[in-house]
């Protein structure tokens, strides 16, 4: 292909307004949990109709099962079932998406596994700033309960923030 086309193909897939480049989706953290990374985002932020929360964390099984995969399916039930519960109606609709990435051929006791969550979900009405610390504080809130749920109360897993433990080198002194 020609580097014209190139550009062409290119500007074709982006927003272009006014002569600039445009990025449209944004993203922040949720800062207060010890064992998860939370983040939340939104694709498209000019046309604002949807946030995903994402939850990052390390699953260590502490029991041996025979299913994991139905272990992991369960979980993922469970933690739509708590969303479905906790769901402010008045500002989400009824219908979300949760995407748990946790892959059960893989999973063995004492061995740390990495487990994505995602989470879409969708406004009723565009009335909310995605920086607005009512969202921030709405998704706190759902991160908070699901964790405390079905994280904390876990009879398969015990969650961790990283891989490893994170533990300090002695310095050594001349």
């Amino acid at each position: 292909m020609t580097r014209e086309a190139n550009i062409l193909i290119f500007f074709k897939n982006k927003l272009w307004k006014n002569g600039n480049l445009m990025k449209k989706g944004k993203t922040s953290p949720i800062v207060g949990f010890k064992n998860a990374k939370v983040i939340y985002g939104t694709v498209d932020s000019v046309n604002f109709k949807s946030v995903y929360l994402n939850i990052q964390t390390w699953v260590e099984p502490i029991i041996d099962s025979e299913n994991w995969t139905r272990v992991v399916l369960n979980l993922s039930r469970a933690i739509r079932h708590t969303i479905y519960e906790i769901l402010d109606r008045n500002i989400f609709e009824d219908n979300f998406i949760v995407d748990l990435d946790l892959r059960a051929s893989g999973l063995v006791k004492g061995k740390k596994s990495f487990l994505n969550l995602e989470i879409n979900l969708y406004f009723k009405e565009v009335v909310i700033d995605f920086k607005s610390k009512k969202l921030k504080d709405i998704l706190k809130k759902m991160t908070r309960d699901i964790m405390s749920s079905n994280f904390s109360k876990n009879q398969h897993f015990k969650f961790h923030l990283r891989k490893t433990n994170k533990i300090k080198e002695p310095v050594l002194q001349s």
